[in-house]
């Protein structure tokens, strides 16, 4: 098949949507925990052993509100590329911590959908699952 014939071809629109939407949902469903409990979750990031105490309350602060709207604006379809540049942005910075925590061998949850040490060990799994979002 050639490459016009690819890109022009109409499943794109679809896998564009169906992926949109997964994605979003995956964010929705990482921040209500740690909107909820923003003590809990900035215990998971000091676990990282990468922020300092000011920045780390922030981010717990600050990053599930950015999720939910990321999530929000993907699955309503609102600035869709906005949000995704949010979730790559944010991928990225968990992609970091995750290799930082990997690399000092850290035995700890990633934190990402369930508060505290309660979620699966991170192992280079987790790398390829978030690589793969």
């Amino acid at each position: 098949m050639s490459g016009s014939r690819v890109l022009a071809w109409r499943g794109h629109a679809l896998l564009a949507l169906l992926a949109r939407l997964y994605l979003g949902v995956v964010f929705l469903l990482a921040c209500f925990h740690k909107i909820a409990d923003p003590p809990t979750f900035a215990v998971d990031i000091a676990t990282y052993q990468l922020l300092p105490l000011p920045l780390l309350n922030l981010a717990a602060l600050v990053l599930p509100w950015v999720e939910l709207l990321a999530g929000a604006m993907l699955v309503l379809g609102l600035r869709v590329r906005a949000a995704a540049l949010l979730v790559v942005g944010m991928m990225l910075v968990f992609m970091v911590a995750l290799g930082w925590a990997l690399h000092l061998g850290l035995d700890m949850s990633c934190g990402c959908f369930a508060a505290g040490a309660s979620g699966d060990p991170i192992s280079g799994w987790t790398m390829a699952r978030d690589a793969c979002w």
